[in-house]
């Protein structure tokens, strides 16, 4: 019975469609096309006087037009249809222009333009002849880096992209002045040991020269090279290597293959973007350190709820810590992949853990003192009834979801704020137990704060 109804109802849906209005019908290939279009905007990573951004553009702007010639004749669902196609062309453009122009894309891009200045006036002059000054630029590209890995992406795929990109590029130059630093290739042989040591010189100097540009290509301080030119350059050279003939010298047999792996180190970064695209290692919710990242969170979690929901909390102190203990080992373990958002995810786990550890040896101090029965200075009662505030804080601390627009934030904002005041109006009246307590207390207020502001400022990787 099924059947015989499919047999009868496709041919008239088949008919249907054949009898469709012909208006309505080139509106549905017209969206075809708009929905062709719609992951190249989505990801769009780039900015408005991009190439690709001009040409997208003029696809959904050519198809609006295509919608906006379609006759309706008057008919109220073919204009309908056309309504309908025009809104969603003109969703994607919007949603274009706002990927390209979005404040957190603005900042990536502000960010770059200092690497790009960076490496103008610390590394080309090195390969033009000019002094390196390798400390200095260390220093500098380490802070670019750690503020592109704090921009916020909110999950959207078209800025993680963009993080990512520049993320891959400003490292790979890091990487590159590191290797070069850090390990040259053997000195030159005299020219007269052997007769493919004057070509293996020659070919170095090219390499160098081929390293300055990569470099330049790579922040875009340079528009006389292409990446394509220099993989064909790259490769020219390591054809000259393989041609030469150093048998039975082991010596320029070893000064060769120095230059060679010199020279495939190099290539590895002309198809950067390209592998990136591939591979979409910008989406690192799929990335492995990372789900293993997220596996001692949630069990970190699972800890943190049992003891702040544990009728007898102090029977669990021993077992927590060493379990929280072994998670931060877990996290140590982890492969950073020479990715900065992904040492990022894991310095914010650690800390995770490490408060929670802090909270259980708080408590577990708290419990300890109730047995005290002897006579302290009133400086050192007021400073421990402090910390009895600051456990309580850091326990909603800990379960804190939000961000900083939201009342709750404000208010332990607010209370850990009282606490470091108190803490301020405290005179230890030259007790030196009280001093160290005191000091103690203002550095685990502090470092409650900071975990707030760092659970509520919204960071995703």
């Amino acid at each position: 019975m099924t059947g015989s109804y499919a047999c009868e109802t496709e041919p008239s849906r088949s008919m249907d469609m054949g009898n469709q209005h012909p208006s309505i019908r080139r509106l549905q290939e017209i969206q075809k096309e708009v929905k062709s279009l719609e992951q190249q905007v989505v990801g769009f990573s780039g900015l408005p006087n991009d190439k690709s951004y001009k040409n997208l553009e003029r696809m959904l702007m050519k198809q609006l037009f295509e919608i906006d010639s379609v006759d309706t004749e008057g008919r109220g669902d073919v204009q309908q249809a056309r309504k309908r196609a025009a809104q969603e062309t003109e969703r994607l453009l919007k949603e274009l222009e706002q990927n390209a122009s979005h404040p957190h894309r603005m900042e990536i891009q502000n960010i770059f333009q200092e690497a790009q200045s960076l490496v103008a006036e610390k590394v080309v002059p090195f390969y033009s002849g000019g002094p390196c000054e390798a400390e200095e630029f260390e220093e500098g590209i380490q802070d670019i880096i750690l503020r592109l890995t704090h921009v916020k992406t909110g999950g959207k795929i078209s800025l993680r992209k963009a993080r990512y990109h520049t993320l891959a590029r400003i490292c790979a130059v890091q990487e590159i002045i590191e290797e070069c630093t850090r390990r040259q290739p053997s000195l030159p042989l005299p020219e007269d040991a052997h007769p493919s040591v004057a070509r293996i010189n020659a070919v170095m100097c090219e390499v160098n020269k081929a390293r300055g540009a990569l470099i330049s290509l790579l922040v875009g301080v340079s528009g006389d090279e292409t990446f394509k030119h220099l993989s064909c350059v790259l490769s020219g050279l390591m054809a000259d290597l393989d041609a030469l003939d150093v048998c039975g010298r082991t010596d320029v047999r070893n000064y060769r293959r120095e230059v060679v792996e010199d020279i495939n180190k190099l290539l590895k970064y002309l198809d950067l973007e390209e592998e990136a695209d591939a591979a979409r290692a910008f989406d690192l919710g799929q990335n492995h350190s990372i789900m293993e990242i997220e596996k001692v969170l949630t069990r970190m979690r699972e800890i943190k709820d049992e003891l702040l929901q544990a009728p007898s909390p102090p029977e669990l102190y021993l077992s927590s810590k060493t379990e929280l203990q072994g998670l931060i080992g877990q996290l140590d373990q982890v492969s950073l992949e020479r990715n900065p958002c992904i040492r990022e995810a894991r310095r914010r786990a650690v800390i995770a853990v490490q408060t929670l550890i802090t909270h259980v040896d708080l408590k577990e101090a708290l419990e300890k003192r109730k047995a005290f029965a002897g006579e302290e200075h009133p400086s050192h009662r007021a400073v421990w009834d402090i910390l009895g505030h600051l456990s309580e804080i850091l326990g909603e601390v800990l379960s804190f979801d939000g961000n900083r627009t939201d009342k709750n934030y404000i208010r332990l904002e607010e209370l850990l704020t009282k606490q470091l005041l108190a803490l301020d109006a405290v005179d230890p009246q030259g007790e030196e137990r009280c001093k160290a307590a005191r000091k103690q207390a203002v550095k685990l207020a502090q470092s409650i704060l900071s975990y707030l502001d760092l659970k509520s400022d919204e960071w995703e990787y």
